[in-house]
């Protein structure tokens, strides 16, 4: 068996534990009192004084405010992130990005790309409630993920007052689809692509008739939505939805730039430059804060 002590006190002093029979002096009953230092005399004369700058010497670099206002620079950012500093101009237009897998109920691995459903929300809100931004621009290139984190995340966008432009790049796939339509006007790039399939279930599945009502109900809400945003009908959208000729593993559909704006889902195809002329066009167009319609 073995011990482990901090130390034993004896008669004799303190055993300390480092050292077998060691023996440290023994402790005094009452730590000693400090003795107060004697207050500085006079200068010396002849000392030395403190050494005047080397001339040629760089002088010392003054502290400086990063970008963000936090006191960091921007050469420390990038000795700690290991990417240069992103440009922040001052604009009245947010840019909000939704890339990955959207995480909502569920925390996903930690190699997974996500956005973080309870990340989005707070932001959308400041942006709706902050004076200084006219409009929103959401920039998606996700995958889909959590069906109701995803809708709800649809649902803030569609009900902003403020103008709001979103833009796929990559893909806007899923569940993506509703908050790509959430927006007053809608972009996808000419490569980017949309894939449209029935909800899933993962984890354990009862096959009982409750369990297929349970998806139908998750599945019109999603539906409604959609058609409600976008101009594709009700009947098309569940067509391409439920088609089993296009993908190998699965059933669905998938467009691919034009393709989206042709069924109706998207209104247009372009990139940022479009994206944001058309956002800015809405702001211009949005009545004044406190006018009353005519």
């Amino acid at each position: 068996m073995l011990l482990f002590w901090r130390g034993l006190r004896g008669p004799e002093g303190v055993v300390s534990g480092e050292g077998a029979g060691r023996v440290v002096g023994r402790e005094p009953d009452s730590p000693p009192a400090a003795v107060p230092l004697p207050p500085p005399g006079p200068e010396v004369p002849g000392q030395p004084e403190a050494p005047s700058p080397v001339p040629g010497a760089p002088e010392p670099r003054p502290s400086t405010v990063g970008p963000r206002g936090d006191g960091e620079s921007s050469t420390e950012a990038v000795e700690r992130f290991g990417s240069p500093e992103v440009a922040r101009p001052k604009s009245d237009i947010h840019c909000l990005t939704i890339v990955g897998q959207i995480e909502g109920h569920l925390v996903l691995p930690s190699q997974n790309k996500t956005t973080k459903y309870e990340h989005m929300v707070p932001q959308v809100v400041a942006v709706e409630m902050n004076p200084d931004i006219a409009g929103l621009l959401v920039i998606l290139n996700t995958v889909g993920g959590d069906v109701e984190a995803g809708l709800a995340l649809a649902e803030l966008l569609a009900t902003m007052s403020k103008p709001t432009v979103s833009l796929i790049l990559g893909g806007g796939h899923s569940i993506g689809i509703p908050i790509a339509v959430a927006a007053n006007h809608s972009f996808i790039a000419p490569t980017a692509t949309m894939t449209i399939h029935p909800i899933r279930l993962s984890g354990l599945v009862i096959g009982v008739p409750q369990t297929y009502e349970y998806l139908d109900k998750m599945q019109d809400r999603v539906v409604r939505f959609i058609v409600t945003n976008s101009k594709i009908s009700e009947g098309r959208l569940r067509g391409l939805m439920f088609r089993t000729g296009e993908l190998a593993r699965d059933i669905g559909t998938v467009l691919v730039g034009e393709e989206a704006v042709q069924e109706g889902l998207i209104d247009e195809v372009g990139g940022v430059s479009g994206a944001l002329e058309r956002l800015r066009a809405l702001i211009a167009s949005r009545p004044p804060k406190g006018s009353r319609p005519s």
